[in-house]
């Protein structure tokens, strides 16, 4: 069940601690993640009735450079089986060490507004400016 707000988005406040993909992660290869799939290899079951499955397989036979064995399944998916000691498929990432970013906005999913916007120096700051929000909520509620 969904329940429905009982104010406006524009009456509401929304507190975030974030770390960006763009500012604080970083591409990385298997070995700095300890990439099980490089390790023992793995097998990529694909589907070559449809456009996307035949443009995955294409890829794989020509332009992927990896090292591979393929067959068919019993349910006629195609399955390619990558040696170990090979860079996997998947786009690992690392983070980069920076600190998150403690975040308040206006509003909330059904609407932002640029009101009370800020990204505090550090979480302290954030923290109290969350408790005095929450206070003040609990102040309206006792004056009803």
């Amino acid at each position: 069940m969904i329940l429905k707000p009982l104010l406006p988005a524009h009456a509401k406040k929304t507190y975030s601690i974030i770390a960006p993909r763009a500012t604080h992660w970083r591409k990385a290869t298997c070995d700095e993640v300890d990439c099980e799939a490089q390790e023992f290899g793995w097998a990529s079951a694909i589907d070559e009735t449809t456009d996307l499955g035949q443009r995955q397989a294409q890829y794989i036979r020509t332009l992927s450079g990896r090292r591979f064995g393929e067959h068919r399944n019993s349910a006629g998916l195609t399955i390619f089986e990558f040696a170990p000691g090979q860079q996997c498929f998947t786009a690992h990432e690392v983070p980069l060490g920076r600190p998150e970013l403690f975040v308040v906005r206006g509003g909330d999913t059904r609407g932002w507004t640029n009101e009370g916007n800020r990204v505090h120096a550090n979480g302290e700051d954030w923290v109290d400016d969350f408790a005095t929000h929450q206070q003040k909520i609990a102040d309206a509620i006792e004056k009803g």
